[in-house]
């Protein structure tokens, strides 16, 4: 029996019909507004109604940035979207009227995290964790092959650990927070801030956003520093050194046999991993006399949170 996953993002869902074996049978995707959170209960019931027009579907799961409540039926809060306190599965069950379909919700980095762990590079381990390198620091953790929400539902919150007291501003109201110094946004404003005061060692990171330092982007610094410029591999190399140093830190909590990265940031490649793996490895308290978690790019792209999505959708706990 299939299943439909459902990633829902700030500007647009993407939806598919998902196998037990976690292909993709069918895609479609739809624009939304952010803002009209109706609007995103609508286009939820719409991308149902298309797929499950030649598939038989008997669970949605639906992928979604934000806290999740613990019985997986709403969203507590969201950052980019005005979901306070709503209830998501319920409103999109009124619309799709089809009372033997399970819809459950999830939050976007677990359901990313347990594709990895079901079907990507995670499939053969059992304590995992993902750390998504996108506009923010997202994170799944699986331990002993389940899904850790907490008692909220709103565990691995991993980018608001406060690594810097007092350092950079952070999008949930704190200071220091780690995916202020591991997210593509973060990337982005230090390249920036480089071509400002540094405008000569920048020239190449300048000429790629058209002569302003506003214009550089993400996948522009890591093309500079694939490219070999010493600047972009500078800023990529203080990321990683931040991602690795971080995770040992994880690793003294959670210890995982394995630590995933996606995001787009993650496709630098050996440009992240390389220097990651190298402060994991200086800061891994006891090293030496303990195993060490291997530290590896996520294999499932942009389709992993809604494969994970669909597949929890089955899950029963």
């Amino acid at each position: 029996m299939h299943a439909i996953g459902v990633d829902i993002g700030g500007t647009k869902i993407a939806a598919g019909v998902v196998d037990d074996e976690g292909r993709i049978l069918a895609k479609t995707r739809r624009d939304t507004d952010p803002d009209d959170v109706a609007s995103i209960d609508a286009a939820i019931a719409d991308v149902y109604r298309e797929l499950t027009v030649d598939f038989e579907v008997r669970e949605v799961g639906l992928a979604a940035a934000g806290f999740v409540a613990a019985d997986r039926s709403g969203v507590l809060f969201a950052p980019n979207i005005a979901w306070r306190d709503y209830p998501l599965r319920d409103r999109v069950a009124a619309l799709i009227d089809a009372p033997d379909v399970r819809i459950v919700v999830e939050n976007d980095a677990n359901a990313a995290g347990w594709a990895e762990f079901r079907y990507g590079v995670g499939r053969d381990a059992q304590d995992m964790v993902l750390l998504t390198l996108g506009t923010g620091l997202g994170g799944a953790v699986v331990t002993n092959g389940r899904l850790v929400r907490g008692a909220w539902g709103v565990a691995a919150e991993i980018g608001h650990m406060r690594v810097v007291p007092g350092g950079h501003y952070c999008g949930c109201g704190h200071q220091g927070c780690w995916e202020q110094y591991v997210s593509g946004s973060a990337l982005v404003r230090d390249a920036q801030a480089a071509a400002i005061s540094q405008p000569a060692r920048a020239q190449h990171l300048l000429d790629l956003a058209g002569g302003t330092s506003a214009g550089i982007t993400g996948p522009m610094v890591t093309a500079a520093a694939q490219a070999g410029d010493p600047l972009a591999v500078d800023l990529l190399t203080g990321l990683a050194t931040w991602v690795g140093e971080g995770a040992a830190t994880v690793a003294a909590l959670l210890d995982p046999e394995l630590f995933v990265l996606g995001g787009g940031v993650s496709a630098a490649g050996d440009l992240l991993l390389g220097p990651a793996r190298a402060a994991f490895a200086e800061q891994l308290s006891g090293r030496g006399h303990r195993p060490e978690a291997s530290i590896v790019v996520a294999a499932m792209g942009n389709d992993a949170g809604m494969v994970g999505a669909a597949d929890l959708a089955r899950v029963r706990d």
